[in-house]
């Protein structure tokens, strides 16, 4: 028992870190690795540890008594003796079950030459009897295997069933570890130059080189996929070009927006050999398809009829794709899921500042792109340089007077609405940009009418979604050359998009709460620069806006960033 550690270990898998005692941040580095920040109020932080924290830490190496080490060590009290015995049982399944390269098989189906159809199979196997038994009868999965005489506690699964079995047994608590061998696509000569194109070294840093490092490997069995998570402005693009270079195989990238696709086309021009001609571009405005083919989300998952197919899907299949890179992995449609789980013999990478979904499908991730393989906390980045240091200030508003009522008596949905749209947020928007002349600044928000009152107000540009993508990017261009100080921006700025001199942001609205939303809003001002950047928030007080403001803040504690939350009054200092 020491009364000066930070850790309360619970008995429920809750974990209280006080966030006042001395060694609280070490010991909230020390977590990430393997638990979930549930909540973050001003004293207390709770945690959880949950089964796939604990695999996504084994699958990156990090064990289960390395787990009960840090709690062990931080722990104010003694922990609870079934904590450990639980740690240890749930990792350890980590493992437990194996995909392996199996037989090949002719059929009695006959191609169009009149060639026998050879039907490839894997090996399931279980390292224990009462394991291989359980799979065995449950109910979803024992239609897909069928007993082997040939291996130990084994099954046989056609091997297009391979994404699919492993989604089902992570279902059932039982995460597969997937160890088949992945199929060397069509050979790229892609290197990454010493110097780019525009003329300046290229310096890979060394956290760059390792995530790229922790997801290639050795290039044998249960290495080639994975995610990797790094906060917005730490490069990763430039991870996943070096895991090109590493691979100099054909590659196609999907990512969130026609401007980030624009975005990655002219970092592979500037920053590797590959010429004009060997990319392409395919999105709703071009569909072409070479050697390194960058794609949207938005273009794969559109289809004439919402019941028919998705005729786009094809392009997983038009290549022999040797990598896949998922940028923003987090935004992975869940149509696109279904693909992901016919290209198991794919090496492929999913990129991300944050592992948090809305819809709950970090699962899915975990076990049809890849579990965890490298992660870093955001603050260290940070004391390196390497992102900017930020200062996060909650500004709270007053509803006016005379929309008290009206407040009062709408849905929930109204309700929020009404607080972001708070006609009292535009002057202090005006105020904060006033008062920080040196900065280059986005204000950013969810309703359209808000923006363009806003946009107006402030002769800013804005760009929404229906801003033409030839627009949008010369917008993007002023702002990064400093043509344009102020840049009103909707949600279609969230993600993959470069604005490195942003160094103020100021969130006008947002997403009922989204701490994935948080986190690639406040990667908007991360670029490493001499200044502090400072994140604004502006939420409307005693309204669902501060409700949905703490969801939002958990993300936020979770790098280890501290809210100072100020309310406004006429001539306070912003």
């Amino acid at each position: 028992m020491n009364y000066e550690n930070p850790l309360i270990v619970q008995s429920d898998r809750t974990l209280l870190l006080d966030v006042h005692a001395p060694l609280a941040e070490e010991c909230r580095n020390a977590l990430i690795p393997f638990a979930e920040l549930e909540k973050s109020p001003e004293h207390l932080h709770t945690y959880r540890l949950s089964p796939l924290s604990l695999w996504n830490a084994a699958s990156a190496g990090f064990s289960a008594d390395d787990a009960v080490a840090v709690l062990e060590k931080y722990a104010r009290y003694d922990v609870p003796q079934s904590i450990p015995q639980w740690i240890r049982e749930i990792a350890d399944r980590f493992g437990m079950l194996r995909l392996l390269p199996g037989p090949e098989k002719e059929t009695e189906t006959r191609d169009k030459d009149g060639n026998l159809i050879i039907e490839k199979y894997l090996y399931l196997t279980a390292k224990s009897a009462p394991v291989f038994k359980e799979i065995g009868v449950n109910p979803t999965v024992k239609k897909y295997l069928c007993a082997s005489d040939e291996k130990q506690y084994s099954y046989l699964l056609h091997l297009t069933d391979r994404g699919t079995i492993k989604q089902l047994l992570l279902q059932a608590g039982w995460p597969v570890k997937d160890e088949v061998v992945l199929a060397e696509g069509e050979p790229l000569d892609v290197s990454l130059r010493e110097t780019t194109a525009g003329g300046k070294p290229l310096i890979i840093r060394e956290y760059q080189k390792a995530s790229a490092r922790a997801l290639v490997g050795d290039k044998g069995p249960g290495t080639g996929f994975g995610t990797i998570v790094l906060p917005c402005g730490a490069g990763k693009t430039i991870v996943g070009m070096t895991i090109m270079d590493m691979l100099k195989t054909s590659t196609l990238i999907i990512t969130t927006n026609i401007s980030a696709v624009h975005q990655w086309i002219d970092e592979l021009l500037d920053k590797t050999n590959l010429t004009a001609d060997q990319i392409a571009e395919y999105t709703g405005e071009s569909k072409t398809i070479k050697q390194v083919t960058v794609a949207t989300y938005q273009v794969l998952t559109w289809r004439p009829d919402k019941e028919g197919p998705y005729p786009h899907f094809s392009i997983f299949h038009e290549r022999p794709w040797g990598l896949i890179i998922y940028d923003e992995v987090h935004m992975l449609p869940a149509p696109v899921f279904r693909v992901v789980a016919e290209l198991q013999a794919v090496r492929r990478v999913g990129l991300t500042a944050t592992l948090v979904r809305e819809d709950h499908c970090e699962g899915y991730v975990f076990s049809l792109v890849g579990p965890k393989r490298y992660d870093v906390p955001w603050k260290e980045l940070e004391r390196d340089h390497w992102i900017a240091t930020a200062e996060c200030i909650e500004v709270r508003i007053d509803l006016p007077v005379s929309q008290e009522i009206e407040y009062a008596v709408a849905n929930v949905r109204e309700k929020h609405k009404m607080a972001s749209q708070n006609k009292e947020k535009l002057p202090v928007v005006r105020e904060i940009i006033d008062s920080h002349p040196e900065d280059k600044i986005l204000v950013i928000g969810q309703y359209l009418d808000q923006l363009d009152e806003i946009a107006k107000m402030l002769g800013a540009p804005i760009i929404t979604g229906k801003v033409p993508n030839a627009e949008r990017d010369k917008i993007y261009a002023d702002f990064r050359s400093g043509k344009i100080r102020v840049l009103v921006v909707s949600k279609v700025a969230n993600f993959a998009i470069d604005l490195p001199d942003a160094s103020l942001a100021i969130q006008v609205s947002g997403t009922f709460g989204s701490r994935q939303e948080e986190a690639q809003r406040l990667g908007r001002i991360l670029r490493p620069k001499e200044r502090t950047s400072r994140f604004y928030t502006l939420i409307t007080r005693n309204t669902v806006e501060e409700e949905f403001g703490s969801n939002r803040q958990k993300f936020l504690a979770e790098q280890g960033y501290q809210y100072k939350i100020v309310r406004y009054q006429p001539g306070i200092e912003l």
